[in-house]
């Protein structure tokens, strides 16, 4: 391949839309059991319980 080529080849694989990685439900009780992508608040608030579990009172 030359040159030319594969710069055409990086422009169409770049052009092309990302796949979703969410799939729509129909269900709402699946919908209310699906669990939301992971956030940095959401990780410190879990090794924060994490943490309170370990210790004693």
């Amino acid at each position: 391949m030359n040159e030319k080529q594969i710069q055409a080849l990086i422009k169409k694989i770049q052009s092309k839309p990302k796949k979703q990685d969410v799939r729509p439900t129909y269900d709402p009780t699946l919908e209310a059991t699906r669990r939301e992508a992971p956030t940095e608040e959401s990780e410190a608030r879990s090794q924060f319980f994490s943490e309170m579990k370990k210790r004693e009172f």
